[in-house]
């Protein structure tokens, strides 16, 4: 007799009806997707025990990734109607903007122009930030 086991790495999208949200990093237009990962352990490829799970948040305006505190995690996962604020996750990855967009942008107060850099005059009309 011989046993067909495994180990491996799942991921399970959680259902989230969260309302639209002015992105921090970003400054678009978003909403939350949020997802649990998990290691389990298979036999016969039947999924029999879940441990180390995570919960993550992933933004749809840039793609900003941010690990969810776990306790909050699971009241999602039980399906308990949670209103997700910044201050309840971690950064794990910027999205496309890269580090800069960590940065809150800077607008100019002559010309408009927006920038993540940390310029102390304008680029394009030379006024002070």
């Amino acid at each position: 007799m011989f046993f067909i086991m495994g180990i491996n790495q799942g991921m399970k999208e959680l259902a989230y009806r969260g309302s639209l949200f002015i992105c921090e990093r970003c400054g678009r237009y978003g909403r939350y997707q949020v997802f649990m990962t998990y290691m389990y352990l298979s036999l016969f490829f039947i999924p029999i025990f879940k441990w180390g799970k995570r919960y993550y948040v992933k933004t749809s305006c840039c793609g900003a990734v941010c690990e969810l505190q776990p306790e909050i995690g699971r009241r999602l996962a039980r399906g308990e109607e949670v209103t997700l604020t910044p201050d309840m996750m971690t950064p794990v990855s910027a999205g496309s903007g890269g580090t800069a967009a960590l940065r809150p942008a800077k607008r100019c107060p002559g010309c408009g122009y927006e920038t993540t850099e940390d310029f102390e005059y304008c680029p394009k009309c030379g006024r002070r930030f």
